[in-house]
């Protein structure tokens, strides 16, 4: 006599892959624009160690060490960054007709 077996029982359907884990809730990093440096061989190793301890992508450890350095300067200089930021942003953005 054959055996039944057991059914599986039924559990919640996740996606499949990654989670999206963007700076920002539902953004994705493949969306990022992409940027390309040269760093001395000792600043790239201790950057990819950085990013073994602490299990952060070398972009969020940038981005982290930019907040960081910012934080240094006067409040006039990060306003001036903030204004030069926005610039940069509204060149960057797609005409109102084209947005999706």
């Amino acid at each position: 006599m054959p055996r039944a077996t057991p059914r599986k029982l039924s559990k919640v359907s996740r996606p499949i892959g990654r989670p999206p884990a963007g700076a920002r809730e539902g953004e994705k990093v493949k969306d990022y624009p992409q940027l390309s440096i040269r760093l001395p061989a000792d600043v790239k190793a201790k950057l990819q160690a950085l990013g073994l301890i602490s299990a952060k992508p070398h972009w969020r450890l940038i981005s982290d060490a930019l907040e960081c350095y910012l934080r240094e300067h006067s409040e006039a200089e990060r306003r001036i960054v903030e204004e030069l930021v926005g610039r940069s942003r509204s060149r960057q953005e797609p005409p109102i007709g084209d947005r999706s």
